[in-house]
């Protein structure tokens, strides 16, 4: 695909995202009304992208931003960085990005309740690991979790307290609680889905980006590079590193690691044999070498970035990782694969930079019908299965590929909520 061809999809998604009365019902209903991945004020982080790249009316995302925000969002425990105020508050600071001053008292207001909110998860953490009790996955995990939270407030107080205090926590999620069988720190007792799971007996160490023990390494990583960092900072990331590396597999189209380890496995110290996995955002390759090539550049690592960057390569070459892949959208799609292709390629080392950029095409011809005019295309995607949402469906696709199309790294750094940068 073009780059030409990738802003007019992108194009038309938003043309026919334009407004929310001629929207697909689905989305401005009360009950996805607060949802960052599937609801009105995702649409909107579209919109406000592409006003902020100059390929949009402002007066789009602000139609959106008025659909959702009409009544109050929730706080407290119930919400979090996906649901409820925290994911509001995200997609007003991107537009405050792109139009500065603007959203001030708003964004005020709802920090001081996300302030509230962490400092209230961060203690019932605290006591969890005074008990010796193992976590949640939605203590920690991007979607619902503290280092999710960590990603809004590094771009919103980057050498505030608070953030100090979640990397504090992330630190010593890393230390174990319990020296049976090795578990370390993060290991949940649940499934994936973070519900009990018979298929997990014992619980599971979950790598992925969205769910595990990457996301922890994002955040400490990005905080690093920063220059955010707190007392066993570095150990820390050395810690989740040297794990991945326990579980890293080699074959002969590259370097893999698993979406989770079981209690057998760790037993065993041997992963069960699986199927080629798609490389994805959420689970698989692409986040999890995202993550390690940010935690190398946080090190100074050379060594373990080249290794990142080939791992994320060697992936987007292998025919079985990518027919594993089956969907367009952002979190476990082509549209999301394109995406972090582009920004590990932002960071890598020049060689590879531009055989990562090289094959960014061949991902988002993926997302282009043949015997369709891209502008249709896109407009298609909104009606079609996986809906005009943000992580899934036509909002998230139009944004990865402004991404992917090499205009520009985003404009309003949107794609912060995934802990990719």
């Amino acid at each position: 695909m073009k780059d030409h061809t990738a802003l007019a999809m992108s194009a038309g998604i938003a043309d026919r995202l334009a407004h929310p009365d001629a929207a697909p019902a689905a989305v401005s209903t009360e009950a996805t009304r607060q949802h960052l991945a599937t609801g009105p004020i995702g649409i909107a982080l579209l919109h406000i992208e592409r006003a902020a790249a100059g390929l949009g009316p402002w007066q789009r995302a602000q139609d959106w931003l008025a659909a959702a925000a009409g009544r109050p969002f929730t706080s407290g425990a119930d919400s979090h960085p996906f649901y409820g105020a925290p994911a509001l508050a995200h997609v007003l600071a991107c537009a405050a990005e792109g139009l500065p001053g603007s959203y001030t008292r708003d964004l005020d207001r709802l920090d001081r309740q996300i302030l509230a909110d962490v400092a209230h998860r961060l203690d019932a953490a605290h006591r969890r690991i005074d008990a010796r009790q193992l976590p949640a996955l939605a203590e920690f995990d991007a979607i619902r979790g503290l280092s999710g939270f960590g990603g809004y407030l590094l771009r919103r107080d980057p050498a505030g307290q608070a953030l100090r205090s979640v990397l504090d926590y992330c630190v010593r999620l890393t230390e174990p609680i319990t020296h049976e069988e090795g578990l370390p720190g993060w290991w949940t007792l649940a499934g994936p889905s973070g519900r009990p799971d018979d298929r997990f007996l014992g619980g599971h160490g979950n790598t992925g980006l969205a769910h595990g023990v990457s996301s922890i390494l994002a955040l400490l990583a990005l905080c690093a590079r920063r220059g955010t960092l707190v007392s066993g900072h570095h150990q820390a990331l050395r810690t989740i590193l040297a794990w991945l590396d326990t579980w890293e597999t080699t074959t002969p189209q590259g370097r893999t690691w698993p979406y989770w380890v079981t209690r057998d496995e760790l037993r065993t110290n041997r992963l069960a044999p699986a199927s080629p996995r798609r490389p994805s955002w959420c689970y698989g390759i692409a986040g999890v070498a995202r993550a390690q090539q940010l935690a190398a550049l946080a090190l100074g690592d050379t060594a373990r970035r080249t290794v990142a960057e080939n791992a994320l390569l060697d992936a987007l070459s292998d025919p079985a990782q990518l027919s594993a892949t089956t969907d367009p959208g952002l979190c476990h799609g082509f549209a999301g694969l394109a995406h972090l292709t582009t920004r590990t390629a932002a960071d890598a080392a020049p060689e590879t930079a531009n055989r990562l950029r090289a094959v960014v095409p061949n991902v988002l011809a993926n997302l282009m019908p043949l015997d369709s005019k891209p502008e249709d295309a896109g407009a298609a995607l909104v009606d079609g299965p996986a809906g005009a949402g943000l992580l899934d469906g036509a909002a998230g696709i139009g944004l990865g590929l402004l991404t992917a199309c090499g205009t520009a790294l985003p404009h309003t750094r949107w794609d912060s909520f995934l802990l990719v940068a």
